[in-house]
C-alpha cells in the first residue's frame, strides 16, 4: 500500500490545534507525528505533501444533500457524479444523501433505486438517509430493517408539502416510536405546511407572485411552531433523537435551545444560505431573479437578528452541524417553471462545493474558531450520523483530509470557482480569505494544484452506525 506524509502543517481538530505531520498508509491514517519525528525515525513515504503554513483538517462531511432528487416536475441538476466531484473541489470527502419514499411506495425499493443512481458514480464516499413520505405498517417495518441491515440509521419526515411528502402528527408519532425502539434518528423538516398552503393560495390570489413571496408565505412563526410540535412529539415518543434540518429562524432556534436545556435529545443544523443570504438582498431581487434563492426553509429578512442568532447557535452548540441542503436547479428550464407563480419554483440552492469555504469565512470574521469550523463541518456530522471512521484525523481513521491554505483567496462565481452542474452561483462574487489546497479521500489525492485528479467510482457506500451522540 502506498504511503503519504503530510508534513509541516498545523493539524486542526475539534479540540485544538498542533504542529505535526500526518502519515497515511493505504486508505487510513497510520500515525500523527511530532514535527521532525518522521525524519528521526526514518519514515520514507512514497509521497510527501508540504503543508508548511497551511491547516490540515478532516475532510468535510455534508450530511444533507439531494443529488438527482425529483422535485416539482423536474430533478436536481447535479448527478451523483457531478455533485460529488463538486463536493471534492470544496474539500468535502463524505456526503449523506436522501433516498425518497412517497406514499404508496415500497421503502426498500426506493432505497435500492438510490443505490442504483449512486453506485460507481461517486468521487467521494457516500451514505443514505431514508425519507419516509408514507407511514404505514410496511414502511414502519422497513425502517427497522434498514437500521438492522442496510446501515441507514436516520429517517427524514416532513411537516411541509401536503400531498407530496407531508406526514400528519399521528404518522410522525408512529415513526418516532419505531425509531425510539431501534435507536434511529428522526430528521424533521419543520414548517407548518398546512398553514403555509393557505398563505400561498391567498398570496397568489392577490397577484403577489414574485419569488420574494416565497419567504413571506413561510413566516418564521410557522417554522418555530412546527419545531416546537416536533420536539413535543419526540418527547412523547420516549425522547427519541430528533434532528431539525436547515434551521433558518431565531424563533425556531429558541425552541431547540429550550429543549436542550430541558434535557431532550434534540439537535439541529443550519446551512450557509441562512448565515449569509437574505430576503432583501437575494430573494427580493427585481423580476424573476430572486428565483435563484428559493429554498425551504426560506431566506429570512435582514432586519431581524436571524443570522447573528444562528452564528451564536453555532458558537454555543445549540446548532451542532452545518450542512448544505444541496439541491441545485438551473434557472433555464427548471427555476423558470415558476415564472408568474413562486409556488411552482423548484425549491433548492446549490452549495455542496462552498460550505467549507463559507464557514471558514466565519472564522476570519470572528464568529467561530478554527476548531469549531472543523467540529461543525466535519467531526460533529460524522458523530451525529454514525460515520465512525470519518470526521477526525486519528490513527485508524479513514485518510479523508483537507489541506487548507489560509494565505490564499477564493472567489466564488460562475466564471471563478464553480463546479456544480448549474447555470448560476447562489454566492456569485463572494470572496473567501482562504483556499482548498489539497483534498485526500481514503488516502487518494483527488484535488491538488487547482486540478481534479480523482475518479468516478472511487467513492464507496458507507454503512452507518447509530448516532455516536447517544450510543
Amino acid at each position: 500500500m502506498a504511503t503519504t506524509l503530510i508534513s509541516g502543517g498545523t493539524i486542526i481538530s475539534a479540540v485544538g490545534r498542533r504542529a505535526g505531520d500526518v502519515l497515511i498508509d493505504g486508505e487510513s491514517v497510520a500515525a500523527i507525528l511530532a514535527p521532525g519525528q518522521a525524519a528521526a525515525i526514518g519514515v520514507n513515504a512514497d509521497r510527501t505533501i508540504d503543508a508548511t503554513g497551511k491547516y490540515v483538517v478532516p475532510g468535510g462531511v455534508d450530511v444533507h444533500t439531494h443529488m438527482q432528487m425529483p422535485f416539482g416536475g423536474t430533478e436536481a441538476s447535479d448527478t451523483f457524479e457531478t455533485g460529488t466531484r463538486a463536493a471534492a473541489w470544496g474539500g468535502v470527502t463524505t456526503i449523506v444523501d436522501f433516498a425518497v419514499q412517497n406514499t404508496g411506495e415500497d421503502v426498500q425499493d426506493r432505497l435500492a433505486a438510490w443505490h442504483e443512481k449512486a453506485a460507481g458514480e461517486c468521487a467521494i464516499d457516500y451514505g443514505f438517509h431514508q425519507i419516509i413520505g408514507g407511514v404505514d405498517e410496511a414502511s414502519l417495518q422497513a425502517m427497522t430493517s434498514l437500521v438492522d441491515n442496510e446501515g441507514v440509521t436516520s429517517f427524514k419526515m416532513f411537516m411541509a408539502y401536503p400531498g407530496v411528502l407531508y406526514s400528519d402528527d399521528g404518522q410522525i408519532l408512529r415513526a418516532m416510536q419505531n425509531a425510539a425502539e431501534s435507536g434511529a434518528m428522526i430528521m424533521m423538516h419543520a414548517e407548518n405546511g398546512i398553514a403555509i398552503d393557505v398563505l400561498v393560495a391567498q398570496s397568489l390570489a392577490r397577484g403577489d407572485t414574485d419569488p420574494r413571496f416565497h419567504s413571506l408565505t413561510r413566516p418564521a412563526e410557522l417554522e418555530s411552531e412546527a419545531t416546537h410540535r416536533a420536539i413535543q412529539l419526540a418527547k412523547v415518543a420516549g425522547n427519541v433523537p430528533l434532528y431539525i434540518v436547515h434551521m433558518s429562524a431565531s424563533e425556531a432556534l429558541e425552541e431547540v435551545a429550550a429543549a436542550q436545556h430541558a434535557g431532550l435529545n434534540v439537535f439541529a443544523e443550519t446551512c450557509p444560505q441562512y448565515l449569509y443570504l437574505t430576503l432583501e438582498d437575494q430573494l427580493a431581487q427585481p423580476g424573476f431573479e430572486g428565483a435563484k434563492w428559493v429554498c425551504s426553509t426560506p431566506l429570512r429578512t435582514k432586519h431581524e437578528h436571524h443570522q447573528s442568532d444562528l452564528w451564536k447557535g453555532l458558537r454555543m452548540n445549540e446548532l451542532a452541524v452545518v450542512s448544505t441542503d444541496h439541491c441545485p436547479f438551473c434557472m433555464k428550464d427548471q427555476k423558470e417553471l415558476g415564472i408568474g407563480n413562486f409556488a411552482a419554483i423548484p425549491n433548492g440552492i446549490g452549495g455542496v462545493e462552498h460550505r467549507m469555504e463559507l464557514i471558514y469565512q466565519g472564522v476570519v470574521a470572528g464568529e467561530i474558531t478554527l476548531e469549531r469550523w472543523v467540529e461543525t463541518c466535519s467531526t460533529s456530522p460524522a458523530r451525529m450520523f454514525g460515520l465512525d471512521n470519518k470526521g477526525v484525523i486519528a490513527p485508524g481513521a479513514d485518510a479523508d483530509i483537507l489541506v487548507w491554505d489560509p494565505t490564499a483567496k477564493t472567489r466564488i462565481g460562475i466564471n471563478d470557482k464553480h463546479h456544480m452542474n448549474m447555470d448560476y452561483s447562489a454566492y456569485e462574487g463572494f470572496e473567501i480569505d482562504g483556499k482548498v489546497d489539497t483534498v485526500i479521500s481514503r488516502g487518494a489525492i483527488i484535488v491538488e494544484q487547482d486540478s481534479y485528479v480523482g475518479s468516478k467510482g472511487h467513492g464507496k457506500y458507507v454503512k452507518r452506525g447509530l448516532s455516536n451522540y447517544l450510543h
